[in-house]
């Protein structure tokens, strides 16, 4: 017997019981029985609720902290031999300083008393201790802390693929505290802080703008600023590729992040304490892996036609394009609809990498057109879903995004290289980063190191 028909049993022994031993008693109890349901949220307990809550914030965060391996996996394996070990230490290295920027001032930032405003407040989350929450809280205060802490690192890792192959270390790791503590905390309190977008209508259910965007700007004025890889671009206007170290291990991270998307498209919900809640993240699975295998086979498919060939690097971020796409609005859609919307982030993904070329913008990963062109897509695609969203207001919410966040990154970027600088030395870029910059090689085997001996 399933938790609700248990309910709705226990609460009709109770009525029936009381009208045999009063009958004047039976409405009472009828009422009190209605209220059980009312409490059980359609389904559970209010205690159950609060723990399957707390399940899915956890479940879905690490789902979305594994996303980690996934950026640093997908990276090292775009980036040449010489530079995967830089590529492998800036992942780690941001990821944790997102986790302690976060605490330090991005969650309350975001989340403290924004009330319609611009931002909240700049101090440390207190997070209670277990024995001092309630039930009534609907959630761990702690599970929430960190399930909103790994969408803050996801925006960071965004930039890391941008800007690889060329950038410092440190400037490149200052920037992300700026970006984890500051940047990404105030455009958060905007919408999911019940700051003035979401007063306005503005609608992103999982972060296609407030998230992925904001990881694209930020790349965006990075790659502008530092300029692209030597070789990449020649004077007479000739692109040369420059291959990846290891498709393996880019098809790896690919996968991993499919994996992950489901808890941040999923975890997004916000609850698992009812039927509603959890239909709602079923449906939220389906539509999210639709909207991926719809941006794989149409990547595919435009990439035999125009090339001749099929890129399996078109492949991989056609899937992590169609992803970006649905996370706007994951639940409204129909499977027909998260189809058409993640296949369009397909579509993006082929003509937009080569029009960044032309355009003589070195993004080594392609997240560019993943996570800030897919990224507008997939927000300006809400109103075809979902009734409550217009527009208008989504535009609004894209451009007010795009603006802060490109002119805010830019001057942090600017004022970087100014007083540090943020490109290595041409003698370091063409040994390779992972001599240069750390010491540590990724295949010692084939490396500089190996050329010495």
């Amino acid at each position: 017997m399933t938790l609700r028909k248990l309910f709705y049993t226990l609460a009709g022994g109770a009525v029936l019981t009381a009208a045999l031993i009063e009958p004047s008693l039976a409405q009472d109890a009828e009422a009190a029985a209605e209220e059980v349901v009312e409490a059980a949220g359609g389904g559970v307990p209010v205690d159950s609720a609060f723990v399957f809550n707390t399940f899915l914030f956890l479940v879905a965060g690490f789902l979305v902290m594994f996303m980690a391996a996934g950026f640093a996996m997908l990276e090292a394996g775009m980036v040449r031999t010489k530079n995967v070990s830089m590529q492998l230490l800036k992942n780690i290295a941001l990821y944790s300083i997102a986790t302690i920027m976060f605490w330090i001032v991005g969650y309350n930032l975001m989340y403290d008393g924004v009330d319609g405003g611009y931002l909240g407040s700049f101090t440390p989350k207190m997070i209670p201790l277990p024995d001092a929450e309630s039930a009534g809280d609907g959630y761990a205060a702690a599970s929430d802390f960190f399930f909103q802490l790994v969408f803050c690192a996801t925006t960071a890792s965004i930039v890391s693929g941008t800007v690889a192959e060329r950038v410092k270390l440190w400037p490149f790791l200052i920037f992300v505290v700026i970006l984890t503590g500051i940047l990404y905390p105030i455009t958060g309190s905007w919408q999911w802080g019940a700051g003035w977008l979401s007063e306005m209508g503005f609608s992103d259910f999982a972060g296609s703008t407030i998230v992925h965007s904001v990881g694209g700007w930020a790349a965006l004025a990075g790659a502008l600023i530092i300029g692209a890889r030597k070789g990449k671009y020649t004077a007479d206007g000739k692109i040369n590729a420059i291959p990846g170290s290891s498709m393996p291990l880019v098809m790896l991270g690919g996968f991993i992040l499919w994996l992950g998307w489901f808890g941040f498209n999923g975890g997004s919900q916000l609850a698992l304490g009812s039927v509603a809640d959890a239909s709602a993240v079923s449906r939220i699975f389906i539509n999210t892996n639709m909207a991926a295998a719809a941006g794989v086979v149409v990547a595919m498919v435009l990439t035999q036609i125009i090339y001749k060939k099929v890129d399996v690097t078109m492949a991989i971020n056609g899937a992590l394009a169609g992803l970006v796409s649905i996370t706007a609005e994951p639940l409204a859609p129909n499977l027909l609809m998260a189809l058409i919307i993640g296949g369009i982030g397909g579509i993006i993904v082929v003509f937009t990498v080569p029009l960044l070329d032309k355009l003589k913008i070195d993004d080594v990963v392609g997240a560019i057109p993943v996570h800030l062109i897919a990224g507008i897509w997939g927000t300006l695609a809400v109103p075809l879903t979902n009734g409550d969203a217009s527009f208008g207001t989504q535009i609004v919410g894209i451009v007010a995004v795009g603006i802060f966040t490109f002119v805010a990154s830019g001057i942090v970027w600017f004022v970087l290289k100014a007083i540090t600088g943020v490109r290595v030395s041409e003698e370091e870029e063409a040994t390779g980063l992972d001599m240069g910059e750390i010491g540590v090689e990724a295949y010692p085997e084939f490396g500089v190191g190996s050329q010495r001996m």
